[in-house]
């Protein structure tokens, strides 16, 4: 998600997530703005300046930051200026729009039915929906009957993609089959905890995959980092950040071979539990210092004075904690 702001004062940051990898076949954008002039001037910049194939606009986040702003999830507050911002953006481009909202924004006043009736005439190819609102973030399960209700109503040239809480392939089969109005569904944070949640749905099987085949996508990724941002100091410890922050989401997943019940569910508290072997073990520790420690296999010693803080979790690195 890049905000648009940001992309209007040319930061570079904000452009990297724009980026398209030469492997990737079909690529989105998903923007962020809270207002309907800004959007369609940035998804025309965007649309001169990058190589993708459709434009999603984010009316779902629950970050405070973005809210505070008006933009995100705040949006679902705000009918009238969804309209506008759908309107104004599908005018300035000939490439698909999408649009990403939750079932609403307080716990209880549920709005995303409301807006699929119409959000095709304004513009939109199709919506995905968090079956969750922003009070609720990312606690509870995801409404699915919810999302259902909401594909009932939706006109048929419209897509409607169903997102929550998708962490295994009978997940997927079940929310795909339950309703002939989805679409598809998105994954999102079932990827950043086993990327090869997609390996599974293909070949639809639980994959008791081991610690050395965990580490050799671990291994890819840093490869990817060291290939994008370089070999040098910089580039390591640039690397080594974003990974240290994605082993925040992959310490939570449990082995297939030492779940009582299959498959896990995403929702779980993840217990203590050793591993079958001392990686595995190591892998499933919520502590940042081990985290840190499997950077190292990795990426080699971390600099003198090296400290980490995860965006995500109230749990840091420092030179105390590492003795």
């Amino acid at each position: 998600m890049a905000m648009c702001t940001n992309l209007m004062q040319g930061q570079a940051s904000e452009w990297a997530l724009l980026r398209r990898h030469s492997s990737e076949d079909l690529f989105g954008v998903q923007i962020c703005g809270a207002f309907p002039d800004t959007v369609a001037r940035t998804i025309e910049l965007v649309d001169n300046e990058c190589s993708f194939d459709f434009v999603d606009i984010n009316m779902g986040c629950p970050i405070d930051l973005v809210v505070n702003k008006g933009a995100g999830s705040s949006l679902l507050n705000k009918p009238m200026r969804i309209k506008s911002i759908v309107q104004a953006s599908s005018a300035v481009t000939k490439r698909p729009l999408t649009v990403k909202v939750r079932t609403a924004f307080f716990e209880g006043r549920n709005r995303a039915d409301s807006l699929v009736s119409d959000i095709y005439d304004w513009g939109a190819s199709a919506i995905t929906i968090h079956g969750r609102s922003r009070q609720q973030r990312y606690s509870k399960n995801a409404d699915w009957d919810y999302i259902n209700q909401c594909a009932q109503k939706a006109p048929d040239d419209l897509h409607v993609i169903g997102n929550g809480d998708i962490f295994s392939f009978t997940d997927w089969n079940r929310h795909v089959s339950g309703s002939s109005k989805i679409s598809t569904c998105m994954i999102a944070r079932g990827a950043l905890v086993k990327p090869w949640i997609f390996t599974e749905i293909k070949e639809q099987r639980d994959w008791d995959i081991t610690s050395g085949e965990r580490l050799n996508i671990l291994k890819e990724f840093t490869r990817f980092g060291l290939e994008h941002w370089g070999s040098d100091t910089k580039g390591v410890e640039t690397t080594r950040h974003f990974l240290l922050e994605w082993l925040g989401y992959t310490c939570r997943y449990i082995p297939v071979g030492l779940l009582d019940v299959v498959p896990q569910q995403l929702n779980w508290r993840p217990p203590s539990y050793c591993g079958r072997d001392d990686l595995e073990t190591l892998m499933a520790s919520d502590s940042a210092a081990d985290w840190v420690r499997i950077s190292e296999l990795l990426l080699g010693k971390v600099p003198e004075g090296f400290t980490f803080a995860p965006k995500h979790k109230s749990n840091s690195y420092d030179r105390a904690e590492n003795g």
